[in-house]
């Protein structure tokens, strides 16, 4: 398959998937489609025994592309929420070490995607952040996206970060638990291939059985279909407040 939106490094036995899609690597339907694919194939390749996904220096992604998402009909709508759905449980269900260089701004939805992975690498700045801040637009956190959110933080602490629509520092976040490094951002790929080979000289069926004794409950909430799910996020976009939110946003950004 050929990809739009992602670039594969293949090292020597593991290899490196850069988001690849546009000035800031929004999330749009090619994204997901394609990290669903290579997250699948790659969990069946041998010659691999892990990934590190990674961003661009100082912009991991701006998140959903939520404009052209929410505004482009409801097919498309289906098409990418469906696709964003199957790429977070292929993801999760990766089998082998994941881990993820976070190398900048990758609030909401690029959140998310990092969340997925059994270790993360944060590199430092102002602007480099993670969080949900939807509620700067009144706009609903999907049920999948809460439930990977809570999980990591907590239900309590998640809530009240969404409420405040709090943005964490990579600082902020290594100290909630977000992620498990933050580091000068020139070094987070360097750091997330030292960690990913420490966990290649663990036996590979050891880290695999163990990985999904210990993540029994992040496993739950991918292992289910997903079609009430992507109706439910489709039809909260679709109501006339929320709209009218999306284009009001769409029209400042032109300003």
């Amino acid at each position: 398959m050929i990809y739009t939106s992602i670039t594969v490094e293949r090292k020597e036995n593991y290899a490196i998937v850069q988001l690849d899609g546009g000035k800031v690597n929004e999330i749009n339907t090619a994204m997901v489609r394609d990290l669903k694919h290579v997250f699948t194939v790659l969990d069946q390749d041998d010659s691999v025994r892990g990934i590190i996904l990674s961003g661009r220096p100082h912009g991991f992604s701006a998140g959903l592309d939520i404009v052209n998402i929410a505004m482009g009909g409801k097919v498309k709508a289906e098409e990418f929420w469906n696709y964003y759905h199957e790429a977070l449980q292929a993801m999760i269900r990766f089998s082998k070490p994941f881990v993820c260089a976070i190398t900048g701004y990758a609030p909401a939805g690029a959140t998310i995607l990092a969340l997925c992975a059994d270790y993360r690498v944060m590199g430092k700045g102002a602007k480099h952040v993670v969080g949900m801040h939807e509620f700067k637009l009144s706009m609903q956190v999907p049920e999948l996206l809460s439930d990977i959110y809570a999980y990591h933080l907590g239900e309590k602490q998640a809530w009240e970060a969404v409420q405040q629509m709090k943005l964490y520092t990579s600082d902020q976040a290594l100290e909630v638990g977000l992620v498990n490094e933050s580091v000068e951002v020139e070094s987070v790929l360097e750091h997330a291939e030292l960690y990913l080979q420490k966990m290649l000289t663990i036996h590979t069926s050891v880290f695999t059985e163990t990985k999904r004794l210990l993540r029994k409950n992040l496993l739950k909430l991918v292992d289910r279909d997903f079609t009430q799910l992507v109706k439910d996020v489709i039809d909260n976009l679709s109501d006339p407040f929320t709209q009218k939110v999306i284009q009001e946003f769409k029209n400042n950004l032109k300003k």
